[in-house]
This record gives structure tokens, C-alpha cells and sequence, in this order.
């Protein structure tokens, strides 16, 4: 066999698979390449490419259902949807450019298999609430699919969501099947202007909970607002809280005057129309703000909402230097901190525990520290032996991407 392998069809598939479980050889497992940067190296000698499953085979807009090889690129998939006025609801990012790689050049099932949501995830949820089904090899060398193209057909063990996540540790994916949902018809943004993150948790939480059906909520601080690229938030000179709404076009303005008036007392307001909310909300869809900041180990922490400033706050102080914006009303901390051997594992992990608990993600690091360091936030015995048990049972040879997780899954 060849160091990479590129089948194209599902038999081929299936046939490298099984020569892999045979010779019992590892395999890094790719579609595009672009999330290779995601995890722990995967220590394998061959390489199975599956960008040769590519393009769009099912695209039914009436029952917002698409079908899609894994090397399809979510450029193009999301090219097609705007045609139809539809769109991924959960709105992933093009994270390539945060992991060194071109844009644009990613594809759906790295999406799914690093189960990547951007800022809509609180009204949408996350990748995987919207996979529906997939077909595919396992780690055993066996042909099989799960799920179907309506949500019904998800009965028993919902292996579409098991394989989100996954890292492309217990299945090889042929095709994917998801949701796609209309595209909204406006996008207004309510700005609040020079907050600091305690405030500014508070008043995401007051927008969250009225009745203005808020899609999205973040806090960026002063120095990651002048950054944008919308002129409202890079000439702000202070933090920026926003607050999105979607919808028809009468009832977003409405909501936004409410909003307004809801906040008005914590600070001066500004308001967004489609064209730069669409811009913010795809930087931070995208991680932009760290982009331009490529020399910055990058942690991903998601933690209750009304702790992430606090979490913020008490690593900053700790390690000077860090970094961050808040997302998801403050539950999801992207931090930045200064490159040391062990990423500052220690000071996040504590910040994360004694907030009362969540989770700590290293996104971005260079691949010794990556494999010296725990990548994502280490498991109880319970919960690592159920990993376990599961890795095993999709792919007991451990030849699909092995140890991207944690050492041995």
C-alpha cells in the first residue's frame, strides 16, 4: 500500500480499512487536510485521503435536507444553499485560516467530525443537532450507514451525533446527511459600548432573557474590537457587547428598538444593519480575532455563561499577556496566551474547576506541546473507561486516527 491512500468508492473504502486492520498499520484520516491542527498528532505511517468523495448528492430545499461527500468543501455547500435562501443554522467557521491553512479550503466532514458551531449555537445548537445520518466504514473494516435523511429515523443509539466529535477516531464517513434551514431575512445587531465583562455578562443575560428572541451574544473587549473590520466596533475606542436578532425585516427593527431601550441604561448603544452584522458575526464564526494573532496558543473554554468573564479575568491575571472575547452570552471563552511549554494547562484548568466546572480545549499549538499536554479536558475514570469501551467496539484495532483524543483513542 501506498503512504496515501485516495479510494472513490465505498468499496475502496472499505478495502484500505480492512488491509489496515490486517496489517494492523495506523491510519490518519483526512477529507481536506485543514483540522489536521485540531488534537493530538496522530502518530501513523499511511494516510487515507478521502477528498475523492466530494460533491453534492442530495439537495432537496423543499425538505431542507442535504446529502454531501465528506471532501466536499463547505464553500461549496454553502454556495448552493444561498441560492435557495438557506443556510448551515448553526454557522460554522472556516477555521483554516486560525490553524494556518488557506480559507475556503475545509470541508464538511471536518466540520461535523470536530463538531464545530459558531455564534448561533445558542439558538441553533451545535453540528451535531443537525446531522441526520451518514454512511461509512468503521474501524473494523465494515460497510455500514446510521441514521436516515428526517429526524424519525434516528431511533436507538444516535451514532450521527456519537460520530460528531469524533475526530475521525471510529468511522471513516462516504456521505453525510443534515439539516439546512431558511436563511433569515434580516440581520440587525444592537451594540453596547464600554462594558467590562461583568457588566457586560449581565446584559447579555437581560437581552437573553426578554422576549426579543436574541440569536447571538458576545463580548468583545477594546483591543479585540479594534480589529474588526465594521467601522462601528474598530472606532469604538472601547468593548463592544453585541446582541443579534434575526428575522423579517419589521419585527428585527422592532425588537431592536426594545433591545435598545432594555439596554440603554448600561451604556451607549450603536445598531448594526445585514451587512456589517453578517461581518462581525462571520469573524467570530471564523475566530478572526486571533487569525491576526498566530503566534497565541489558542484555548477554547466553555463554561456556565454567567462565569465566563470571570474565568476570563482570573487567567489573565494569573498569566499577563492573555487574550480573549467572550461568545455564547459569555459561556464560550476564546483566550490567547503568550507560547509556553505547557500552554498554561495548569492556570486554565484550575480557572475552569474552580468556576464550578466545564470544559478546556488547546486549539492551537505547536505539535510538540500538542503532544505533550492533554489537547482537551481530561475525562473521569467513568467517563474515559465508557471512551474506552466505545473506541473499541467501532474500531478495536485502533487504527483510525489513534491517540487524536487522548493517548490510546
Amino acid at each position: 500500500m501506498s503512504d496515501v491512500m485516495r479510494p472513490e468508492t465505498l468499496e475502496q473504502l472499505r478495502d484500505a480499512i480492512a488491509w489496515a486492520v490486517g496489517e494492523e498499520q495506523p491510519l490518519e484520516i483526512v477529507a481536506r487536510g485543514t483540522k489536521r491542527g485540531l488534537g493530538r498528532p496522530v502518530q501513523a505511517g499511511h494516510t487515507l485521503d478521502t477528498s475523492g468523495f466530494s460533491g453534492i448528492s442530495l439537495y432537496e430545499a423543499d425538505e431542507l435536507v442535504m446529502s454531501a461527500g465528506p471532501g466536499t468543501l463547505l464553500a461549496e455547500i454553502e454556495a448552493a444553499l444561498a441560492e435557495k435562501n438557506q443556510q448551515l443554522a448553526f454557522e460554522p467557521g472556516d477555521w483554516g485560516p486560525l490553524l494556518g491553512q488557506k480559507a475556503g479550503a475545509g470541508s464538511i466532514a471536518g466540520i461535523f467530525a470536530c463538531n464545530i458551531a459558531g455564534p448561533r449555537r445558542l439558538k441553533a445548537g451545535a453540528a451535531r443537532d443537525h446531522i441526520l445520518g451518514f454512511k461509512g466504514v468503521s474501524g473494523r473494516g465494515e460497510i455500514y450507514k446510521a441514521g436516515g435523511r428526517v429526524v424519525k429515523n434516528v431511533t436507538g443509539y444516535d451514532l450521527p451525533k456519537l460520530f460528531c466529535s469524533s475526530h475521525g477516531t471510529l468511522t471513516v464517513a462516504s456521505e453525510l446527511t443534515f439539516k439546512v434551514l431558511p436563511a433569515p431575512e434580516k440581520t440587525y445587531t444592537v451594540l453596547v459600548l464600554g462594558l467590562d465583562g461583568a457588566a457586560a455578562t449581565r446584559a447579555m443575560a437581560l437581552a437573553m432573557g426578554s422576549p426579543h428572541e436574541v440569536a447571538s451574544a458576545a463580548h468583545l473587549p477594546a483591543d479585540i474590537a479594534g480589529g474588526s473590520a465594521v467601522s462601528y466596533l474598530r472606532e469604538a475606542g472601547a468593548s463592544v457587547t453585541a446582541i443579534r436578532v434575526e428575522g423579517p425585516g419589521p419585527s428585527v427593527e422592532h425588537r431592536c428598538r426594545e433591545l435598545r431601550t432594555l439596554l440603554g441604561s448600561l451604556g451607549p448603544t450603536e445598531e448594526l444593519h445585514t451587512h456589517n452584522s453578517k461581518t462581525l458575526w462571520r469573524e467570530l464564526a471564523d475566530v478572526a480575532p486571533f487569525v491576526a494573532r498566530p503566534e497565541l496558543q489558542l484555548w477554547r473554554i466553555s463554561v456556565a455563561p454567567m462565569a465566563g468573564a470571570g474565568v476570563a479575568a482570573a487567567i489573565t491575571a494569573a498569566a499577563p499577556g492573555a487574550v480573549h472575547y467572550l461568545d455564547w452570552q459569555g459561556g464560550l471563552v476564546w483566550l490567547g496566551m503568550p507560547p509556553v511549554p505547557d500552554a498554561h494547562a495548569g492556570t486554565v484548568r484550575a480557572a475552569v474547576a474552580a468556576s464550578g466546572g466545564g470544559h478546556a480545549t488547546l486549539i492551537r499549538a505547536s505539535a510538540d506541546v500538542r503532544t505533550a499536554i492533554d489537547m482537551f479536558q481530561p475525562q473521569e475514570p467513568g467517563l474515559a473507561a465508557i471512551s474506552r469501551r466505545v473506541k473499541d467496539a467501532f474500531d478495536p484495532r485502533g487504527v483510525l486516527n489513534p491517540g487524536r483524543l487522548y493517548p490510546g483513542v
